[in-house]
């Protein structure tokens, strides 16, 4: 009996041992699966962050040369910006506010009242208030080279053409201050609208090839006709008034306006005057001179009642004028 058990009793010796083989082969291999996931995972999070550290930082700068070829490194989203120029209302057409510009040159413009915080930097230029408000970019109108030198140890600056064509210089403001998809965006917008002014007047009795002239006072008893500048360049529109042959030769010069004398005023007059008010009080005297004149009252337009007065001041190149005439110039004509 005692020998029956001796086999029997081998076995199950055997049969544990080899469980405790298995269960000590399995914690094994789970120390060495989870020592093995740890590692993994060490990797993977000592690799993330060296991923990131290699990034390249996203650029805050970058190079522009102005169209005087003056090349400068300024701040891709200017946020401190002085202007100091004409036509700021396409500032305020992008959503953009200067901390500084020379609030004299707002009198009478038609943006005036949306220049609540702008500090004035004086025209000319004052230095010393330039310094004061720390700017990160500084967009000047004026050409010498003295001022830009001086202005350029204060911040970034660049000397930016005022005068250059509404499509032509929205682009290039949108993108120094970073805001080209406005630009494009204000540039459809108004195209859209001044569109639907052309057709409005033709439907009210505008007819094809009618011709306009814009003529205005200075002092010193000067007479100009107005070119590339201000009130004619929406008039001269695609489907606007034609400019007189007279008035052509000067806008083919790409002059913003000509100087003439009273005499031969009939030659560049159109089948529609407009006339700007001049700000000066000589100027004023000289513009009611001509109003009682021979020469004036011989010309077509005044004697069929197509002579329109607006105010020099809001007659501007800017895009917000440019936006506000789009309104007044239908307006005039239907007074």
């Amino acid at each position: 009996m005692n020998k029956a058990r001796q086999p029997f009793a081998i076995l199950c010796i055997i049969f544990l041992m080899s469980t405790l083989l298995l269960a000590c082969s399995s914690t094994k291999n789970d120390e060495g699966n989870a020592a093995a996931n740890t590692a993994a995972g060490n990797t993977a999070a000592t690799a993330a962050p060296t991923a990131e550290a290699t990034a390249e930082p996203a650029a805050t700068t970058r190079s522009y040369t102005d169209y005087k070829g003056h090349t400068v490194e300024i701040p891709v989203n200017p946020q401190r910006i002085i202007y100091s120029g004409e036509t700021y209302g396409d500032l305020i057409a992008l959503g953009v506010q200067a901390i500084g510009y020379p609030l004299s040159m707002a009198e009478g413009q038609v943006f005036k009242d949306k220049l609540t915080g702008v500090e004035d930097v004086g025209f000319p230029i004052n230095l010393e208030k330039t310094l004061e408000l720390q700017p990160d970019l500084i967009i000047y109108a004026g050409i010498e080279e003295a001022d830009f030198d001086a202005l350029s140890k204060i911040a970034p600056t660049i000397i930016f053409d005022t005068f250059a064509p509404l499509k032509e210089r929205m682009q290039e403001i949108g993108g120094i201050l970073g805001k080209t998809t406005e630009a494009e965006a204000w540039l459809a917008q108004y195209q859209t609208q001044e569109d639907a002014m052309w057709a409005q007047l033709r439907a009210s009795g505008m007819k094809e090839g009618e011709t306009a002239a814009v003529f205005t006072y200075y002092p010193g008893d000067r007479l100009f006709v107005m070119a590339t500048t201000g009130l004619s360049q929406v008039l001269y529109g695609e489907n606007g008034f034609k400019p007189t042959p007279a008035i052509q030769k000067v806008l083919d010069a790409d002059m913003g306006f000509q100087e003439i004398s009273m005499e031969v005023i009939q030659e560049y007059a159109g089948d529609r005057i407009f006339l700007l008010t001049p700000v000066a009080d000589e100027a004023k005297a000289s513009t009611d001179k001509l109003l009682e004149s021979a020469v004036w009252k011989s010309l077509p337009a005044v004697k069929n009642g197509y002579v329109y007065t607006q105010d020099i001041m809001k007659t501007s190149s800017d895009a917000a004028t440019r936006e506000w005439l789009l309104g007044e110039i239908p307006a005039m004509l239907n007074k």
